[in-house]
């Protein structure tokens, strides 16, 4: 017969994998890795995009005069123009919009005044040989990513209420406390690669930050389902602790957790390094890459933080405590039965063989067979030749 497979015998529980019994190394590596991203929030901080900094976008078509211009010379040709303008002024990366002869290239800068940004204008026609009318330019101002992130702020206040008041309702405040704590992870994580790897945040990230909420919130809820239904009742049992059965519930769920997570990375990964990787295609980098690393961190806390948590919450309960003693002192007390039967089992061997050895000892060299003295001394000697009887 074939042996079952991985997850056959997770289910089953034969193949327990120890989650929920390590919490606390979870909850050292997870403690640590917020105190990182929090240092890197106060000491790099986030590089914003210009939409959230303010700044000019210029615009240059990607054909001139009969011949296709590259990204690269795009952005040098910006970047040079930018840098006779304002020697202070930052550029970023040239961005493709469009295709074929529609096709061109949006390089943002720093913010330039009305002045400089004429002059930048005018390097460029004269570097690249394009048309002055198809060059353009625009001024964004830092007080419309401000009002983004202000709706951005309030609608992530929303989503939570909402969310908490469902879980409360649907399991109990336990579980929503575990899920918010787990959701605060992934994004504060998430935040903390941008700040420390210097990705720039644009309203594509906002976006992508919003999305990862129900994702990550998705994985934790079809985790505590099956943890709600391993434990209903199990104060009236004495099998398993509250944790044990958290972690079985784990495990019966963990290759859903991981096919589900590869599932949904496999196209964000395509989005981010195909799409904007190969492709240039920059508009797609900021929300792949968002929806990329909250997805995976979403994978990872629903599995290792989300249920460890829920099983620290609930061994703090009375009742669950109570059931948790229960459940050992059984164990206990069947183990000291097993270790008196066997000591039992072995004196009971010992007793065999005692009365065997008790029974006669060992005969000295020489010695006559005990039977044979004792008839020669009940007159056995008339028997010996030349006795007579008188």
């Amino acid at each position: 017969m074939a042996r079952p497979g991985l997850a056959t015998r997770l289910y089953q529980g034969e193949a327990n994998i120890n989650i929920v019994g390590r919490r606390k190394m979870w909850f050292t590596v997870a403690a640590a890795l917020v105190l990182i991203a929090i240092g890197s929030f106060v000491i790099r901080g986030f590089e914003l995009g210009i939409e959230f900094a303010g700044g000019t976008s210029f615009s240059v078509p990607a054909t001139a005069e009969g011949k296709t211009l590259t990204q690269e010379q795009i952005a040098d040709a910006v970047e040079k123009a930018v840098r006779q303008a304002d020697p202070d002024a930052t550029v970023g990366a040239a961005q493709k919009v469009g295709d074929g002869k529609d096709a061109s290239y949006t390089v943002r800068a720093s913010a330039l005044s009305a002045a400089e940004a004429d002059q930048a204008k005018t390097a460029l026609v004269s570097d690249l040989g394009v048309k002055a009318e198809d060059v353009s330019d625009s001024q964004v101002s830092a007080a419309w990513g401000g009002a983004v992130t202000r709706q951005a702020v309030i609608g992530l206040i929303i989503f939570l209420v909402l969310v908490v008041a469902y879980l409360i309702i649907r399991f109990e405040w336990r579980m929503a406390a575990a899920a918010l704590i787990s959701l605060l992870f992934d994004l504060v994580m998430t935040a903390g690669v941008y700040s420390l790897v210097g990705f720039e945040v644009t309203p594509s990230t906002v976006i992508g930050f919003l999305t990862i909420l129900g994702y990550s919130l998705y994985d934790v809820v079809v985790v505590f389902d099956k943890v709600q239904e391993n434990t209903r009742g199990i104060t009236a049992g004495s099998t398993r602790t509250y944790a044990e059965a958290t972690n079985l519930a784990v495990n019966q769920t963990l290759m859903r957790s991981l096919n589900t997570g590869l599932v949904a990375l496999l196209p964000v990964g395509g989005l981010l390094f195909i799409g904007a990787g190969l492709l240039g295609a920059g508009t797609l980098k900021d929300l792949g890459l968002v929806l990329f690393v909250g997805m995976g961190f979403g994978v990872l806390s629903s599995i290792l933080l989300a249920a460890p948590v829920l099983s620290a919450l609930k061994d703090q309960e009375p009742k669950i405590k109570a059931h948790n003693a229960r459940v050992l002192n059984r164990r206990a007390s069947r183990s000291e039965d097993v270790a008196r039967g066997e000591r039992t089992r072995s004196a009971d061997a010992d007793s065999d063989v005692q009365p065997a050895m008790a029974g006669g000892t060992t005969p000295r060299p020489g010695a006559r067979p005990a039977g044979r003295r004792a008839t020669n001394r009940g007159g056995g000697a008339g028997n010996r030749p030349g006795d007579r009887r008188r």
